[in-house]
């Protein structure tokens, strides 16, 4: 078949191939700076969400990860065998399972606080790849993709 430059199933023609791509590079480029600190990347975000929040229901957690619960619960298992959390069912509302930051996972945040900066150094090395305002703006875009496939 010959290539056309409009054809629909060329991969090069796909938006969605690229963001797939780079998804995966940046999820193993942060391996080296979270294996230290015994974390994988979806842990990592979650961990995020729970040291902004310190409790947050596992729907709402979900919401923020766009994560279902099939993922959810083993990651939340998993931190929480290592002691960084607890689940917790509360009387007024048995339906409602709560995660709850421990002193443990309170602690993981100062580990965690130089991998931002260096997968910034990493992502940057090249020159500066993006301008704060271009990653502002192609943050807000992504985001965009996420809520309209959300809908």
């Amino acid at each position: 078949m010959k290539k056309n430059e409009m054809d629909p199933l060329l991969l090069e023609n796909q938006l969605c191939f690229p963001l797939y791509a780079s998804a995966r590079k940046i999820v193993a480029a942060y391996t080296p700076y979270l294996k230290p600190i015994g974390l994988t990347y979806a842990q990592y975000v979650t961990m995020m969400v729970l040291w902004e929040e310190e409790e947050i229901t596992m729907h709402d957690l979900g919401q923020r990860l766009f994560l279902d619960s099939g993922t959810l619960t083993p990651l939340l298992k998993r931190l929480e065998k290592d002691g960084y959390l607890e689940r917790q069912r509360r009387k007024e509302d048995e339906r409602l399972v709560w995660i709850i930051l421990t002193e443990k996972g309170k602690a993981l945040r100062q580990q965690a606080e130089s991998v931002p900066g260096a997968m910034a150094c990493m992502v940057n090395r090249e020159g500066q790849l993006f301008s704060p305002a271009e990653a502002l703006k192609l943050k807000e875009q992504l985001y965009r993709i996420i809520e309209v496939l959300e809908k």
